[in-house]
């Protein structure tokens, strides 16, 4: 019986899988908020503005009052005698419905106020049309069917429910807590009535608002949750991504390997221009060039290594172009300078004697 040898390879099936298993890119969170898409939690607004508005209640309790007071006790104290006449009819009820404003401006305010500020903190500054737009797909029944049964659904059956819990225990306890005043009410003045009742109720709204704005935290901790989650990216989604920010990477390399090959192309041409290779002699080839009048110094115009280099010898060797074997100068200038750039100013002396040796065997002068 022959052995059979079994070799087992590690795979990760992530790459070719579609779960959504990796954290949003900036450029889908950017997507997604201006689609309107962001964590918000609908209760943090609703419950800062129920605590206060009644906090407001509680420490503008005697505005409220002679508010109230003036305008119910002005048709009796100054509007009995009035002639039933369409202006003055009309008078009267302007008059009333300023006094009303005025009474409700202080909530209005706080509303407004509370309100802007909870979103703000929640998602900042946002303004996008996106949600408005009419979606047949919201509409559609079969999809409104299964939303009903969906895991938000159930998320916000619970969290209803809890709610009028949290409302009725607090109800109940504060309730439970002024039964012997509730009692008593009945051999109370109206004005003591009215007064015990006012206060009640305000410390009632205080405390219920005050535990519904921590269910509002949990529950913006949950909507950021399941925003993070919604948002969440496949491997190849964000591959995909990538190639159309960045472009796709073998398109990009054929362009760089073609610009290479370009400017390759265009540094041999000028191996002839040059005036001496200086070469390691087999392993580095640097091509230089000097013109008095139109240089400050001697630059380089073509360099290569290895097979780069022979071609650059042989393209030297073809066009009349003087080779020197200069072992540490042609590394250093490999190493140091890059094509179209003069050479370092420590390399000048070196450079300018072997540039002398060369415009000697030519019988130029420089």
């Amino acid at each position: 019986m022959s052995d059979v040898t079994r070799y087992s390879y590690s795979l990760d099936l992530q790459l070719f899988s579609q779960e959504k298993t990796e954290k949003a890119t900036p450029k889908k969170r950017q997507e997604s908020r201006q689609k309107g898409q962001v964590a918000k939690s609908q209760e943090l607004p609703g419950a800062g503005i129920l605590t206060l508005t009644f906090a407001s209640l509680l420490l503008l309790g005697g505005f409220f009052k002679d508010r109230i007071i003036s305008m119910f006790s002005d048709p009796l104290s100054h509007r009995m005698g009035m002639d039933l006449t369409l202006n003055n009819i009309m008078d009267y009820f302007s008059q009333l419905f300023i006094q009303f404003l005025i009474i409700m401006a202080p909530i209005f305010i706080v509303v407004m106020i509370v309100g802007a500020v909870m979103n703000y903190i929640q998602i900042g500054f946002l303004f996008t049309g996106e949600p408005l737009k009419v979606k047949f797909s919201k509409i559609n029944p079969v999809e409104g069917f299964k939303k009903m049964f969906a895991m938000r659904s159930l998320v916000e059956l619970a969290k209803s429910i809890i709610k009028l819990v949290i409302i009725g225990v607090i109800a109940y306890l504060s309730l439970w807590g002024e039964q012997d005043r509730i009692i008593q009410l009945s051999h109370m003045p109206l004005e003591g009535i009215l007064s015990f009742t006012a206060e009640l109720t305000v410390m009632l709204g205080i405390k219920i608002g005050a535990a519904l704005c921590v269910l509002a935290v949990f529950d913006y901790m949950y909507q950021k949750f399941e925003f993070e989650k919604s948002i969440r990216m496949s491997k190849q989604d964000i591959k995909d991504e990538y190639k159309k920010m960045e472009g796709d990477p073998l398109i990009k390399s054929k362009i760089k390997e073609r610009q290479r090959r370009m400017a390759m192309m265009r540094m041999m041409q000028e191996v002839p221009n040059a005036d001496v290779v200086i070469t390691n002699p087999t392993h580095f080839a640097v091509a230089i060039r000097y013109e008095g009048s139109s240089m400050e110094a001697p630059t380089v115009i073509a360099k290569g290594q290895d097979y780069m280099a022979l071609r650059i010898r042989e393209l030297a060797k073809d066009n009349g172009v003087i080779t020197m074997e200069n072992r540490p100068l042609a590394r250093a200038l490999f190493e140091r300078t890059e094509i179209g750039e003069t050479i370092p100013g420590d390399l000048f002396q070196a450079v300018a004697e072997v540039l002398a040796y060369v415009y000697k065997l030519k019988g130029k002068v420089q």
